[in-house]
């Protein structure tokens, strides 16, 4: 399979038709091989508009809905950016000149990634999904849906700083950008958009009798 060929139908047919217009963005989708952020048996299936599996359920957010979110964030060469379940998002961000880290909850993905983001100048953790690695980041953003307002993201924020991430309850979710400013948190909706919701932090279910 031509891999850069893939890449470049994958930016012409998702990215740009879908209103995602910044270059550099559209530059480094087309540098990162997404086929290397899938087990090589599912390389062919990175390019699809589908969320191919990494491991242990975890999966890469589509290229249209992740590349949307990357541009609501508008990133900034020299930023500080935290991928939390987005570790083909914080290499895309890595390209874009930022000092990126991807965090998992499950070693075993990196298990899978760690020669490609090491190659990309990804830095890794894992850490829980509901515990943010460090803090004082200009952005964060997830390739998985959150069940809610993920307040101990927002508190890793600082001041400036921008949180992307797709907020899901029912059959279809809404990609939304909370930007943290000295007097509080603004939220703006997105667009529409369906990723799995990360297991860790899903409610508990209610049983009543």
């Amino acid at each position: 399979m031509d891999f850069a060929a893939a890449r470049k139908a994958m930016v012409d047919s998702q990215i740009r038709v879908n209103d995602v217009t910044d270059r550099g963005l559209q530059a480094a989708l087309l540098a990162v091989p997404r086929e290397r952020f899938v087990p090589a048996d599912r390389a062919f299936s990175a390019y699809a508009e589908i969320e191919p599996e990494i491991a242990g359920g975890r999966r890469l957010m589509t290229p249209r809905d992740i590349s949307k979110l990357l541009m609501a964030l508008a990133p900034k060469t020299g930023e500080r950016a935290l991928g939390i379940a987005a570790p083909y998002a914080a290499a895309v961000l890595a390209r874009m000149g930022l000092q990126a880290t991807a965090q998992e909850a499950d070693a075993a993905v990196f298990e899978i990634l760690a020669p490609v983001l090491a190659e990309e100048g990804v830095a890794s953790a894992v850490a829980p999904f509901t515990a943010p690695e460090g803090e004082g980041y200009d952005v964060i953003v997830s390739e998985a849906a959150v069940p809610g307002r993920p307040e101990a993201w927002l508190d890793a924020l600082k001041t400036g700083g921008r949180l992307a991430v797709v907020e899901r309850t029912g059959p279809t979710g809404k990609g939304v950008l909370y930007v943290r400013g000295e007097q509080g948190v603004s939220r703006r909706e997105l667009f529409d958009a369906a990723p799995p919701v990360l297991n860790e932090l899903a409610p508990a279910p209610v049983f009543a009798l």
